[in-house]
């Protein structure tokens, strides 16, 4: 991954569409921010998210934050305008089977891959949520705290966030011993309790040591 452009800089307090603006300063114009939920997530599948907002007031979506900060219904209605006013946006959903096969860590690489591969628009740059991501084709930046910091990323967020939850809520009517329409499959005291009392089941990552313990995979811990 590369740096901004040479003589690009973002001041702290340059706000959430700070990074978009310093870029497009030196001419590039397409931005994409990609995301991911459900990484840490033991059932479910991992979404990823791909956005490329207009400049300019088309491209404010009025109370866009980082998809965790805001509630279910903001969330809703960041969605509706990220859709309504992107240039090009994708999801990309890796189901919790490709999660085991690959590890969690190269699945979420290859969603945030796929995400970006599959907007309408080809990006020119390319913002990246805390770490690094290859082969993407096009240069670009790993931002720390990015869905906090940058649009594209914030909006990136909130596609795979919402998209994610409204999956869960589905499979929840398919598996409701685990109540994944509360806690989406997260390592909650709840879904602990759950998988204690009747194992895991179909939609469950099984190379998560909490899973593995649940099926009798693995060796309680020691008490």
């Amino acid at each position: 991954m590369s740096d901004l452009p040479r003589g690009s800089t973002v001041r702290r307090d340059a706000g959430l569409y700070g990074y978009e603006r310093a870029l497009r300063r030196h001419g590039v114009e397409l931005i994409a921010g990609v995301d991911e939920a459900g990484r840490g997530a033991c059932a479910g599948p991992l979404v990823a998210g791909a956005a490329i907002l207009p400049a300019g007031a088309a491209g404010i979506v009025p109370g866009l934050a980082d998809s965790k900060l805001l509630t279910e219904k903001a969330r809703e209605k960041c969605y509706d305008q990220i859709v309504r006013r992107a240039l090009a946006w994708s999801v990309v959903v890796v189901e919790h089977d490709e999660c085991d096969r690959l590890g969690m860590h190269v699945a979420n690489i290859e969603a945030l891959r796929r995400a970006v591969a599959q907007l309408g628009e080809r990006p020119e740059y390319v913002l990246t949520d805390g770490f690094p991501v290859d082969g993407l084709g096009v240069p670009g930046l790993a931002v720390w705290k990015g869905d906090r910091v940058a649009a594209c990323i914030a909006a990136a967020s909130v596609l795979a966030k919402v998209t994610r939850d409204r999956l869960m809520v589905d499979l929840d009517e398919q598996w409701p011993l685990y109540d994944f329409k509360t806690h989406k499959g997260y390592i909650t005291d709840t879904h602990t309790a759950a998988l204690t009392a009747h194992g895991p089941c179909d939609i469950h990552r099984m190379r998560f040591v909490n899973v593995r313990r649940a099926a009798g995979l693995e060796p309680l811990p020691e008490s």
